[in-house]
């Protein structure tokens, strides 16, 4: 029973370090540029293929692979941001959930088109386990609790002490009052497009490493937690969606403890999501560590 309950907190603590890194840039992108972007998950899937192109197709590290996603992925967010959402910004929250909407749809239907809908693998034996004793980690999460462990303090130290991450706290928290503080808003904007399509990037790579399998709709089948991360710390707080993730992930897995009560079956964890998002948006709107706004 303790065993299963430490494998759980495993899981928990992996799937929420996924969520936290991927709705970090979510949350950033909503605060500075009032964008909802649902073609956030499908920039996961995009990044999960490039990886894998460089990986089982050239041969490359899932390191390697990874940094070429992340790269990739955060030049295709800036080009989407320069080329399509930037001159269509001032139509409203509406038309850009929509535009969004139709730009996850035509890339999803591409990553279809062009590599189809097989079930996909990384050249990662997973049929490996490391026991460690309470818990057994495959190759997959080693390599992901790896990343989490890097990535995850140095985006927190990134937004604490550089510049940059200051300045798009600073726009994300108060649009106007940072640009008469003489903040360059519409760079920090391109800056925080470049980190969101990186992480996304990163969270595809770390989706498919841990899954073991992935095919095309990676990305759309984890985007409403990460929105629901988005939500819960708060639309355009860093530091909210990081803790957001990591409690979300947690919460999930550990619903399906029986010792939660015999435990809720692992098909329903996103019910617990939905309904922890219908609580929220009913009682405390600015999510837990948000302010209340007026969008």
């Amino acid at each position: 029973m303790l065993a299963y309950l430490a494998q759980l907190t495993l899981n928990g603590l992996l799937t929420g370090a996924i969520l936290a890194l991927t709705g970090v840039g979510a949350s950033l992108v909503f605060g500075i540029q009032r964008i909802p972007n649902f073609a956030h998950g499908e920039y996961l899937t995009f990044a999960a293929y490039v990886a894998l192109v460089l990986n089982a197709g050239l041969g490359q590290s899932i390191a390697v692979a990874a940094a070429g996603a992340m790269a990739a992925t955060a030049l295709l967010a800036v080009v989407v941001h320069w080329v399509v959402l930037r001159p269509l910004r001032n139509r409203g929250l509406v038309a850009l959930s929509l535009i969004t909407t139709g730009l996850a749809l035509m890339l999803r239907n591409v990553i279809f088109l062009g590599a189809g809908p097989r079930i996909r693998q990384y050249g990662i034996d997973q049929s490996f386990v490391f026991d460690l004793g309470l818990v057994r980690v495959s190759p997959g999460q080693a390599v992901a609790l790896a990343i989490s462990a890097v990535v995850a303090p140095a985006v927190a130290l990134f937004l604490a002490r550089t510049r940059t991450g200051k300045a798009m706290r600073a726009v994300a928290d108060n649009r106007d009052l940072a640009a008469i503080s003489g903040i360059d808003v519409g760079r920090i904007g391109t800056y925080v497009w470049l980190l969101a399509g990186a992480l996304a990037g990163l969270g595809g790579v770390m989706f498919g490493v841990v899954q073991g399998t992935f095919d095309p709709n990676l990305g759309f089948q984890v985007l409403f937690l990460i929105f629901t991360t988005v939500v819960l710390g708060g639309i355009g707080s860093a530091y909210g969606a990081l803790v957001a993730g990591l409690v979300l992930g947690l919460a999930m897995d550990l619903s399906t403890w029986s010792g939660f009560a015999g435990g809720l079956d692992a098909r329903f964890k996103p019910l617990l999501a939905f309904a922890a998002l219908i609580l929220l948006l009913l009682y405390r709107p600015q999510g837990l560590f948000g302010k209340a706004r007026v969008l």
